[in-house]
């Protein structure tokens, strides 16, 4: 497989919408050490990057400043240091950036094989959800069989995904989600409540079922308080984003007294090495499910990368149910 030396990219022209994200021609990138570079087929479209978009989440040092957190492909150059990939090989993988371009460099630890029965363009959906849906839900979160879980934003991209699993896992699966349509999806996901919350109260709910042992949540603003009391004691909260913003007055002597734990993550800035474990992780335990058939990623809509703005005020208007992909090539 020949590398080219430009490829067309989307980049970001300016902090603002999605009207911002701009084709353009850049070198291919070559693989550094450990290294490999993907002529990418599709690539994910997820919340952080529109917050980059917007100037909110800048990239981290040495990171490429195109957006873009996962893709799937064929390997296109092997790094020095590389041993487990071929050029040709078909694979998904966690990006530091760059995904929304015709080829993009990543650490080889961060790439996984395309499962069986998936095509590219829903395998470019996995990474970054699995990524982040694995190490927060059972690695942080310790979710077991038995225990009661709840996921905000259930018909999200990360909601589909944390269902099936927790599902598969054992748990009893609560959800929240803004319309009946998304609700049935969850349920038909595996929840076995989905919650529209704008006729129902999350914390009413989950309190008369005994409280949510675990809370996944991506919402925060005035949300953390009402998980707070949505918990069971010694329960648990993850917050994995703010949708609603990160500043929220919480009385903590209720986590003292019923012994709570509050805890999150983001997975960008995480070291390569911890990127390189959750990847681990996720191909022991997740992959054999979607192989199986028992858990795949729900797709939405599919744009051309040269519509990328069209996707962004697609995810931006929470219309979509699961997963955005760019056509790249």
């Amino acid at each position: 497989m020949t590398l080219t030396d430009t490829m067309t990219a989307i980049e970001i022209s300016a902090p603002g919408g999605p009207e911002v994200l701009t084709p353009t021609t850049r070198p291919v990138p070559a693989p550094g050490h450990g290294q490999i570079v993907i002529r990418v087929a599709h690539a994910g479209v997820n919340r952080p990057d529109a917050l980059q978009r917007a100037g909110a989440y800048a990239p981290p040092a040495g990171a490429s400043d195109l957006p873009g957190l996962e893709a799937a492909g064929h390997v296109a150059a092997v790094g020095p240091g590389v041993s487990r990939w071929d050029v040709g090989d078909a694979v998904c993988a966690l990006l530091p950036g760059g995904g929304y371009a015709e080829h993009v460099a990543t650490p080889a630890d961060h790439a996984l094989p395309v499962p069986a029965g998936l095509d590219l363009a829903a395998a470019a959906a996995l990474p970054e959800t699995a990524f982040t849906v694995w190490s927060n839900m059972v690695m942080r979160g310790g979710l077991k069989g038995g225990e009661r879980f709840l996921v905000h934003g259930g018909s999200s991209g990360i909601g589909t995904m944390a269902i099936q699993l927790a599902h598969r896992l054992g748990a009893r699966v609560f959800a929240t989600a803004g319309t009946d349509e998304k609700c049935a999806l969850c349920e038909r996901l595996g929840a076995d409540r989905a919650i529209n919350y704008r006729d129902a109260d999350f914390v009413e709910v989950l309190r008369d079922a005994g409280g949510a042992d675990l809370i996944l949540d991506m919402v925060g603003g005035d949300y953390i308080p009402r998980n707070v009391r949505a918990l069971r004691d010694d329960g648990r909260l993850v917050q994995i984003a703010f949708l609603q913003g990160p500043k929220v007055e919480l009385n903590f002597a209720q986590v003292m007294t019923r012994r709570l734990t509050i805890t999150g993550s983001t997975l960008r800035p995480q070291s390569d090495l911890a990127k390189a474990r959750i990847a681990a992780e996720v191909e022991r335990h997740v992959w054999p499910l979607i192989a199986a058939g028992q858990v795949a990623p729900v797709m939405d809509s599919r744009f051309a990368l040269k519509d990328a703005a069209k996707a962004h005020a697609r995810m931006e208007s929470s219309v979509h149910m699961g997963k955005i992909v760019l056509d790249v090539g």
